[in-house]
């Protein structure tokens, strides 16, 4: 009996070897798990304090990442220096404030984090607002695709505070492919409605936020909104950019109020807003807001590192790999008391990675080091907006024209090898064929984003760079787990969404493996050094809406 017990589990390890053996390729022993590992927990210790951008801890984590790459022998990316300041200005909103939105017969208060949020981009201490609300819709103006939530003149929008809800208008039957059909296009992005309502002048903007609409709960709004600085890219006095005095989300119930306040039910007006031939509505009533901010202006940096190719001519080209470095810092407590919003996952494990890819690539010897050069970009204010990465997208340290690829990497596997590896982006540019032969060598398949409803390709450090015409990836986790029950990955991701995305709970876990990331590191590397060495820069598909973004590449 204990022979056949033996056996049986002789076979049994022996079949997890096989299935590793076939899921890692030749690159994965330039990965340590135990160096992963270290970085990570490292960087989300409290002692980072969440690694708020412009803090001393926060920077102390740029220095750190720095220091790492120079004992790699990586070397300064930006004129010399590992550094590329950024100028940040950050508010924080009172908590105590009340947002009053004034009718015919009776004035309502709502209560700051449990009803509504708010910023500014005024970069001052007191704004006041008071306006007419108007109901745009989903509050796009996409020509192409034959809609504009603005009908009217430009005097119906300047000044007043716009009330619109998140996401794209959906698909119907006789256009089910309306704004991408299932996926989320830019127009439904909270930034792109952000931009639009500046663009015509407006006072203010309400977001209604509905979980299945933003893609996570009210508690991520309030923490991200409510408990923490928020930061923008300082402007100077050259900077005509539009912007908005007034930023805000409302939960669907207070939004339901205020539309009664004014006489309207929020549900048919939702319903109409599905038309192309909806108009925009004047909802009879104002809102006001006299809003205090706490205000400081602090430097941050980006972190640059360069790794020059082995080639006399494509070596003046690049392939960047971005990860952000910065969280939320100190903020709202949770139900056990933690303020500190440590970010494990979101973001010291792509840091790690990335850190981990550079070492790599210093190992490798002469003749098999790649043809183009490397850049190795870590970005500050991620969460902010993604404000590093479009710095440093507005100011390269090296030609975005000769970047042959974006690879980002925001988030990493924690628990397992997978049968197969997940890369945004992959379908939109000839650089799908470097990931489709990269899995087939290892006999691993190729998993798209199953929650294009979710807009994820664009809410990290790569989309920046896709908008400049630069074709971009961000490598996401299989979710096909060796040993693991078929819901395991669904399961572990609504529970991350639901529970730890951008809470104080994002804290290294001693549960966590580091098998499943050293094999990501695998393919991500077999990538990288395809399109290092082709000859000619990747390019967006004819039909992909980056592609017009790109006409100079050879």
């Amino acid at each position: 009996m204990k022979t056949k017990i033996f056996l049986f589990v002789s076979i049994i390890l022996l079949l997890g070897n096989f299935v590793f053996a076939q899921t890692t390729g030749k690159y994965a022993n330039w990965f340590n798990e135990s160096n992963l590992k270290s970085t990570i927990k490292f960087l989300s210790d409290d002692g980072f304090e969440g690694r708020e951008p412009g803090s001393l801890s926060g920077e102390l984590a740029a220095k750190y990442i720095a220091h790492r790459l120079e004992m790699a022998g990586i070397k300064p990316g930006n004129n010399g220096s590992y550094f590329q300041p950024v100028s940040l200005v950050a508010v924080k909103a009172d908590p105590k404030s009340k947002l009053s939105v004034v009718g015919k017969n009776a004035t309502f208060e709502y209560d700051f984090g449990r009803e509504f949020v708010v910023s500014t981009s005024s970069q001052m201490e007191n704004v006041n607002v008071e306006a007419e609300l108007v109901f745009v819709g989903y509050g796009v103006d996409a020509p192409e695709q034959d809609w504009n939530d603005y009908k009217g003149k430009e005097s119906d929008y300047r000044g007043k505070i716009l009330v619109m809800m998140v996401n794209d208008p959906p698909p119907t039957e006789k256009d089910p492919n309306r704004f991408g059909g299932k996926a989320l296009t830019y127009y439904g992005r909270w930034t792109y409605k952000e931009e639009e309502a500046a663009r015509r002048g407006a006072a203010g903007l309400i977001l209604i936020h509905t979980d299945e609409s933003a893609g996570y709960g009210w508690n991520v709004v309030e923490t991200s909104l409510g408990g923490s600085w928020r930061f923008e890219v300082e402007r100077d006095s050259n900077d005509n950019t539009p912007f908005l005095p007034m930023k805000s989300w409302v939960t669907n119930e207070t939004a339901k109020r205020i539309f009664a306040q004014a006489g309207k039910n929020l549900d048919e007006l939702r319903e109409k807003a599905k038309s192309k031939k909806f108009k925009p509505v004047k909802l009879g009533i104002r809102a006001r807001l006299n809003q205090k901010y706490d205000l400081k202006r602090v430097k941050s940096n980006n972190v640059v590192g360069y790794f020059e190719g082995r080639d006399a001519r494509l070596k003046d080209e690049h392939i960047l790999y971005t990860s952000h470095w910065d969280h939320l810092g100190v903020g709202k407590p949770n139900a056990e008391g933690d303020t500190i919003y440590n970010g494990a996952l979101d973001n010291a494990s792509g840091v790690a990675q990335t850190i981990a890819i550079a070492e790599a690539f210093t190992k490798l010897r002469p003749k098999d080091r790649p043809k183009r050069s490397q850049v190795f970009l870590f970005t500050t204010a991620e969460e902010q907006g993604l404000l590093g990465a479009e710095y440093y997208a507005r100011n390269p340290a090296y030609p975005l024209e000769k970047t042959a690829a974006n690879i980002n990497i925001d988030g990493g596997n924690l628990y397992g090898i997978t049968r197969d590896f997940g890369a945004l982006g992959a379908e939109r540019s000839n650089l799908g064929k470097f990931v489709d032969k990269a899995l087939k060598r290892r006999g691993m398949t190729f998993t798209p984003d199953n929650r294009p409803e979710q807009g994820y390709f664009f809410r990290s450090d790569h989309f920046p760079f896709a908008k400049k015409g630069v074709p971009a990836l961000s490598i996401r986790n299989g979710g096909d787990y060796v040993g693991k029950p078929a819901d395991f990955s669904e399961k572990l991701l609504a529970d991350y969404n639901k529970n730890h995305y951008h809470q104080p709970s994002d804290e290294f876990r001693d549960e966590w493996v580091f098998d499943g990331m050293v094999q990501m590191l695998d393919v991500v590397f077999d990538i990288a050094l395809q399109a290092s060495d082709v000859k000619k820069l990747p390019r967006y598909n004819k039909k992909d809406e980056f592609a017009k973004a790109q006409p100079n590449r050879r």
